[in-house]
């Protein structure tokens, strides 16, 4: 990519109040950027933007639910205003967990909030500030997808939904911006140590368990971020950053029909055990 929006950047980073969204805006402070921290709990968007002055950075806490387009359309302005000069980096981080259950099991009303943050809220700043990156001419997009997208885990449907359409929507996009000077890329972890399983979402023993399991093998989120910035910057289309994510991808697509099968056989066996 000619122009490197991660230098320098005008930000904005959603979920930025803590694990991937904090760690995002910190290492964009970091490289000089100046960075809008939004969260829908503006306390921890204020903890965020502290931790990024007390290093010496440039940081605005701003309240934001992802998922009503007129509060993302508000982000927008308010970014524009504070930066007097055009957003260039938009990281639609803001996401939530739920699962546990079978299909049919899962409330709908999880099924409707799961989508609502996850997937509206992406599109949301996809919508309002795609366009204004085409118009100011470069740019770029990171949208957080997780490995949910394509791995198809059992008891984690809306999650994997919601995940697999913000990875539809990234490849859609980047193929539309083909040619410009802007770079989509999606970011599909497995395990990264955050809180993600403390949004009420997701069953207690799920995420007792999801919570061991990112305790155990989790990648932090600093390590993400940074592969992830400099995979933006090389105009990379996917960041798949951890070894399992890895063979995951491979296999999903060298043998879906198999991998699918295996996955559900470890699911039943896990189960019944």
């Amino acid at each position: 990519m000619t122009n490197k929006p991660s230098w320098q950047a005008n930000a904005v980073v959603t979920g930025a109040g803590s694990g991937i969204g904090r760690a995002f805006a910190t290492e964009l402070a970091r490289r000089n950027g100046k960075v809008i921290c939004s969260d829908i709990d503006l306390d921890s968007a204020k903890e965020t933007v502290q931790h990024i002055r007390n290093q010496g950075g440039h940081a605005l806490a701003v309240r934001a639910d992802v998922s009503s387009l007129s509060d993302v359309e508000a982000l927008a302005t308010q970014a524009e205003d504070w930066f007097s000069a055009p957003v260039s980096l938009v990281v639609n981080n803001a996401g939530v967990a739920a699962g546990g259950q079978n299909i049919g099991g899962i409330p709908i009303k999880d099924w409707q909030w799961t989508i609502d943050i996850n997937m509206w809220g992406v599109i949301h700043g996809c919508h309002v500030f795609a366009p204004k990156l085409r118009e100011h001419g470069r740019g770029g997009i990171i949208n957080v997808c997780s490995t949910a997208s394509f791995a198809s885990a059992p008891l984690m449907g809306p999650y994997n939904v919601s995940k697999a359409a913000v990875l539809a929507l990234s490849e859609t996009l980047a193929a539309e911006m083909r040619g410009t000077n802007i770079t989509v890329t999606a970011l599909c972890p497995t395990f990264v140590k955050t809180n993600i399983t403390k949004g009420g979402g997701i069953t207690d023993e799920s995420a007792s368990l999801a919570d061991k399991v990112m305790s155990a093998i989790g990648t932090s989120p600093k390590k993400i971020v940074i592969k992830t910035i400099n995979d933006l910057d090389k105009g990379k289309l996917y960041t798949i950053p951890q070894l399992d994510a890895q063979l995951i991808w491979r296999a999903k697509r060298i043998l879906p029909s198999l991998y699918i099968h295996g996955v559900g056989l470890l699911n039943h066996f896990a189960t019944k055990h």
